[in-house]
């Protein structure tokens, strides 16, 4: 290379993110120092039509839990899990039951119409290398025993805790207080 050539880069320089020490204490306080609603009035009208829509009765409130208490744990949200495992606690489901949730695949304690739903929620979640997601003989298989409107409240209450899950994931809500005040 002679003295008159020059190089640059044309790359900024990268740094790796830094993990948390698998021994590191969690705060007790929110990322995200005010709640959402306060920051965006119109989340609270959203929330509001989620709830509203997935709590139809057209499923049963303890599948719908069910089903978002799997949400969270595929999210790997402590918020939402500590959150929908109060929820089914409060509604009387056996721990048996809630403990079980993650590897309800061969636990003895749920039924067929909450196995389907729950296959569906890890579907539409999870990557699937081999395929769509949801395939037709997994829709095919919760179609038959959920009739359209509550198929599609099930679809509703998978979007619902999925709407949460960035919430939930960025602004760290603090795990185990009130639904209604996780920022106080």
């Amino acid at each position: 290379m002679n003295a008159s050539t020059t190089t640059t880069s044309t790359t900024a320089p990268t740094t790796a993110p830094t993990a948390r020490p698998i021994t590191a204490e969690i705060p007790l306080r929110p990322r995200l120092a005010q709640d959402p609603v306060s920051l965006v009035p119109e989340l609270a009208e959203v929330s509001a039509a989620l709830f509203k829509a997935a709590g139809n009765h057209s499923v049963p409130r303890s599948t719908i839990s069910l089903v978002q208490l799997r949400a969270g744990q595929i999210a790997g949200s402590t918020y939402l899990t500590v959150l929908h495992t109060g929820f089914l606690r409060k509604a009387g489901e056996s721990e048996e039951r809630i403990a079980s949730v993650a590897g309800w695949q061969d636990s003895p304690w749920f039924t067929a119409p909450e196995r389907a739903a729950l296959a569906l929620v890890e579907a539409v979640l999870q990557p699937n290398p081999h395929g769509e997601r949801v395939s037709d003989a997994l829709y095919a298989e919760v179609a038959g025993y959920y009739d359209d409107k509550a198929l599609t409240t099930l679809m509703i209450a998978i979007g619902q805790v999925n709407f949460f899950t960035a919430i939930a994931l960025v602004a760290k809500p603090v795990p185990g207080r009130s639904f209604t005040d996780p920022w106080a």
